[in-house]
């Protein structure tokens, strides 16, 4: 049994997306009334295309492109603004991701966070997370995060093996890395998280230990751990890299052994957090949030829209022209409404992949109707040993909550159970996405595809 099949992050995956026709922004304005939303930021530039990624990202762009970029970005926040203080709208996070954000020289990011600012109305408190890379980690922009009131830094390290980085197209090198890891440990933000990569052709149980081993040393609150894929479109697979399952299923549990040892629980098949540190669970299945920028998806109830889904430099380019030639972003034109079946299994996906699973009280009120009846295939799981009934309790003298949550050895098949819980209709149009779009890259098997 292959255990990677592919990674469900959020549901449904953007190839089930289609075009949309009469949909306003402005009708799904009391989705966003209030407090507690979140805000995303789509950064599409890289200094280089790492050899697995498919992500929405582009290279080689002038710094006035860049600028071009944040003029856009500012006229679609200029236009939200207008329908989200008519309902009070108050974001409690806000996320900046890519692409590589911190490839902008320190005059765009300021300009970037004065719009987020002058346009968006945050909480006291809110969560600013920001992803890196080696190599556009500076201490200049370091401090500009700083004092922008970055609360969390999310950096690709990937391996601290030079070999390794080399097989996967990264651009850094370990000692870049590590140089990097020291200029944010010394700014103390209070969360910092790291990204490894396992199941690299050439790496082995003890070289992806040694990584983190050495990243240890800079103490960081997260640690992910990534499989690799080798996903459509992107130049691994175009060189026809294979993949070992099996060995990256190793590879993974050792690692899990490790950072158990070493003071780290697990919430999710990826997610290690240091015991004293971890954050609060909280509901994820009807997140209300509003994605900004070319590849940047928003979830307003039952529907959820971006920009086309697209892989190639030339589908990127052209994605990226149309969105900065845009008048009128209150048109949604792409995208998915989701029927209540569908909602029910984003739920599901939502919760089960994540510690400390489904609620079942919950569910109940939500949906009216019992999670195993509707979901037959999470009986089989419970009778497989893959998940379990649990108790939880959220403070010391709460009353416990009966949860259904996998268990160690499910969890660590999030890859394999995860997608059986796709259904058939959105199963079909991701199939008419590839076979659509498959003719535009070599045709190689694959072992997998990402979600």
């Amino acid at each position: 049994m292959n255990p990677y099949i592919q990674y469900m992050y959020s549901y449904p995956h953007k190839t089930a997306y289609r075009p949309l026709t009469g949909i306003c922004f402005q009708d799904y304005a009391s989705v966003l009334a209030g407090k507690g939303h979140g805000l995303y930021l789509h950064i599409p530039f890289c200094q280089s295309k790492c050899g697995y990624c498919n992500l929405f990202s582009v290279t080689g762009l002038c710094q006035e492109a860049v600028d071009r970029y944040l003029d856009t970005v500012e006229w679609q926040s200029r236009q939200y603004q207008e329908v989200l203080d008519s309902v009070h709208t108050e974001f409690s996070e806000l996320v900046i991701g890519g692409g590589t954000p911190l490839v902008l020289t320190e005059r765009q990011l300021e300009r970037m966070f004065a719009v987020l600012e002058k346009h968006f109305r945050f909480g006291g408190k809110r969560g600013l997370v920001v992803e890196t890379a080696p190599n556009q980690t500076t201490k200049e922009k370091l401090e500009l995060l700083r004092q922008s009131g970055v609360s969390r830094i999310s950096m690709g390290i990937q391996s601290f093996n030079d070999r390794e980085l080399l097989a996967l197209g990264r651009q850094h090198n370990a000692r870049k890395a590590r140089e990097a890891l020291e200029l944010i440990k010394a700014f103390d933000f209070p969360c910092v998280n790291v990204d490894f990569i396992y199941g690299i052709p050439g790496q082995t149980k003890e070289s992806l230990l040694e990584s983190l081993k050495e990243v240890l040393r800079f103490e960081p609150e997260e640690i992910f751990l990534y499989p690799l894929y080798v996903k459509h479109g992107a130049r691994m697979e175009r060189e026809g890299i294979v993949l070992e399952p099996e060995a990256a299923f190793a590879q993974y549990q050792a690692a899990g052994r490790f950072l158990h040892g070493e003071g780290f629980c697990q919430d999710s098949m990826r997610r290690f957090v240091r015991r004293d540190t971890g954050r609060a669970f909280s509901e994820c299945g009807f997140g209300t949030s509003i994605g900004l920028g070319c590849g940047g998806r928003s979830y307003l109830g039952k529907l959820h829209f971006c920009s086309p889904y697209a892989i190639t430099r030339t589908e990127c380019l052209a994605q990226l022209k149309a969105y900065e030639d845009t008048k009128d972003f209150m048109k949604i034109t792409h995208g998915i409404l989701l029927s209540e079946e569908e909602q029910k299994r984003r739920y599901v996906i939502r919760h089960l992949l994540i510690r400390p699973g489904i609620e079942v009280e919950r569910y109940q009120k939500l949906f009216g109707r019992d999670l195993l009846e509707d979901f037959p295939l999470v009986r089989e799981w419970l009778e497989q040993g893959f998940a379990a009934v649990c108790e939880e309790a959220e403070q010391k003298d709460s009353k416990p909550r009966k949860y259904v949550a996998l268990t160690e050895s499910g969890m660590g098949l999030s890859d394999y159970l995860g997608p059986q819980l796709i259904s058939p209709e959105v199963t079909k149009s991701m199939q008419e996405w590839e076979v659509l779009h498959g003719q535009a890259h070599d045709s190689i098997p694959r072992q997998s595809e990402k979600l």
